[in-house]
């Protein structure tokens, strides 16, 4: 019982650690996001902690030893990331204003005139619920409004022999009902007008979360040129496996990254972690390469054509005996109406207990009638009223004849149009030369407001990305990771967004704890009792032969084995007395022992 109940406890605790490891994984990665370029208070003043303690020590001889005291939380210091190394735009924010980005006062074509204009507002500011004080970012203020706001880069991005590697950080500091926090990198135009930024300016890539309803999206957009037309065509990637849900409800701050290769590959990443990637070949929609071939829209299905695979055998004949008028049921002739049956009764009668209402005016409301009540002389009764045989299958019913199904002897199979090549197939082995783009801009309708966007980053080298990364956006990771709440805390807020966790924290803790108390409280004292004296006898026994080891028993007689302690069975009965057993054993044994003596001395 008692392995069985230990067993039980360390399955509990795994299940418990397991269920507990994503909670706990944020305050590990805290320590982890702390690297070298981060400035950390202890709040503890080091020079004074020498004299303190000697101080300390002297009293804790005479005081009595407290509990430790947790010691505090690190604070995270804000510096302001710097980039290091080829950038195309680098933008943090931390000045404080919006130089350098240009806000739309252009109107949106085709949208109602009180909701046209690109009026919402942006803002520099620090989060609502900043925990690293400093850190600046651009929010969107406004809601139910369009917003539109752009900067140039430093230079225009060539999509050449290196890497595109954008990446930028999103907070919905107040959730997000329906809307965007996507950017689009524009493309580089005679005609780009920063100030005219509107949905239909050209652009070359647009990327980054978008939700309404329940439908999480991360775009990954690019508008391809057709080498044949000129025109240009939106290639969406393929929809990412992993759960977005939590980016777009847990009001951290979370970064976006997106890095096409020379290769024509791609990767999607959030929290520098993938969660989509593929080839721009072959996982965009619709594909970047049309078909060799096509249907031939001219092409016509002729008149005559046959797509029947079945028809009914035109040589079949209907049975002479076959009766399609025949019922699906007829009366069963075979019953017979129960004894007792009343049927002069009816089922229900008029209820003779009730009475007319007074405001009954019969001119208006007609002839007043009782209410229908079941009759009490058919409670006893197998029925009332006029009996009637039931009804039942009718043998000889089999519906109306047709004629059976045969192989169409004439069948020509579906019909589809002819192939012909495609007059617009063309074969572009390297969409990853896009069009170069020279300004990034976010053009945004939002239900709701204070969605905030920091570290704008453009850069075609990866070691660079991942250093701004480092500097900004792991700052702030780690800044809200020590900030984050005890382990408990942890435990009821993921019990509150997913109800079935307390199912598990019963399983784990609390069953746990009832089985150990009812294993260690209760049992039978008389078994317990029983179980100490075999084992206090079978000590001494084991006493007798360490001190007399060459006294053998006396010959003729048999040492009793002793009775197992594990032998021993619980049961409800009267149990015997263990030690006047063993008393009348050795007086048996002894008495014998006599018997022996006098047999062999006469």
């Amino acid at each position: 019982m008692d392995q069985r109940v230990g067993l039980f406890v360390l399955l509990a605790v795994g299940l418990l650690c397991l269920t507990l490891a994503p909670v706990s994984r944020a305050e590990d990665l805290v320590e982890d996001s702390l690297g070298d370029d981060m400035d950390v208070e202890d709040e503890l003043d080091l020079g004074m902690a020498g004299d303190e303690d000697e101080e300390l020590e002297g009293d804790m001889q005479d005081e009595a030893p407290s509990a430790p005291k947790t010691p505090p939380v690190p604070k995270v210091t804000y510096k302001a990331p710097e980039p290091v190394g080829e950038h195309y735009i680098a933008e943090s924010f931390d000045r404080g204003t919006l130089d350098g980005w240009v806000v739309s006062s252009a109107k949106k074509e085709g949208a109602d005139e009180d909701i046209a204009k690109y009026d919402g507002k942006w803002s520099v500011e620090e989060m609502k619920d900043s925990k690293l004080p400093g850190d600046k970012g651009l929010v969107l203020k406004s809601r139910a409004k369009h917003h539109a706001i752009s900067a140039q880069l430093l230079r225009p991005f060539p999509f050449d022999s290196k890497p595109l590697i954008i990446q930028y950080e999103v907070n919905f500091q107040s959730g997000i009902d329906c809307g965007g926090a996507y950017v689009k990198l524009l493309t580089q135009t005679p005609e780009l007008d920063l100030d005219q930024f509107v949905d239909k300016t050209p652009y070359t890539i647009m990327f980054g979360p978008d939700k309404c309803g329940e439908d999480y999206k991360l775009h990954f957009i690019f508008r391809h040129k057709n080498p044949k037309t000129g025109e240009f065509e939106e290639k969406h990637a393929k929809k990412p496996d992993a759960d977005l849900r939590t980016y777009f409800t847990d009001k951290k701050t979370h970064l976006y990254t997106l890095v096409v290769n020379p290769d024509n590959t791609f990767e999607v990443l959030v929290d520098q972690t993938v969660v989509n990637s593929g080839s721009l070949l072959t996982d965009m929609t619709p594909p970047v390469n049309p078909p060799s071939e096509i249907e031939d829209p001219d092409d016509q299905k002729p008149e005559d054509w046959d797509e029947r695979p079945k028809i009914q055998d035109p040589a079949a004949a209907k049975p002479e005996d076959w009766d399609e008028d025949a019922p699906a049921q007829v009366p069963d002739e075979d019953a017979v109406k129960p004894d007792g049956w009343l049927d002069d009764e009816l089922e229900y009668t008029g209820d003779p207990d009730a009475v007319k209402p007074e405001d009954w005016d019969e001119d208006m409301d007609g002839e007043w009638e009782a209410p229908q009540v079941p009759n009490p002389a058919c409670e006893t009764a197998p029925g009332c009223g006029a009996w009637k045989r039931p009804m039942i299958d009718n043998p000889n019913y089999k519906g109306k004849w047709k004629s059976p199904m045969i192989d169409n002897p004439n069948y020509q199979g579906v019909w589809k149009p002819r192939k012909i090549p495609n007059p617009a197939f063309f074969e572009d082995l390297q969409p990853f030369k896009m069009t170069p783009f020279s300004a990034v801009g976010l053009e945004l309708w939002s239900m709701t407001s204070e969605i905030f966007f920091d570290n704008f980053f453009i850069t075609d080298d990866r070691n660079t990305a991942e250093r701004w990364a480092t500097d900004g956006w792991g700052l702030k990771k780690a800044a809200e990771g020590a900030a984050e709440p005890g382990l408990a805390t942890q435990m009821l807020n993921a019990a509150e967004e997913r109800p079935w966790l307390w199912v598990v924290y019963v399983l784990t803790v609390a069953l746990p704890l009832v089985l150990i108390i009812v294993f260690c409280c209760t049992g039978k004292r008389s078994s317990g009792s029983a179980q100490g004296q075999l084992s206090l006898t079978s000590l001494q026994e084991d006493l007798k032969e360490a001190v007399h080891p060459n006294r053998s028993a006396p010959s003729g007689l048999k040492k009793s084995p002793a009775t197992p302690a594990a032998e021993y069975k619980k049961t409800d009965e009267a149990q015997p007395d263990v030690k006047e057993g063993e008393e009348e054993e050795e007086e048996e044994e002894e008495e014998k022992a006599e018997e022996a003596k006098k047999s062999s001395t006469g």
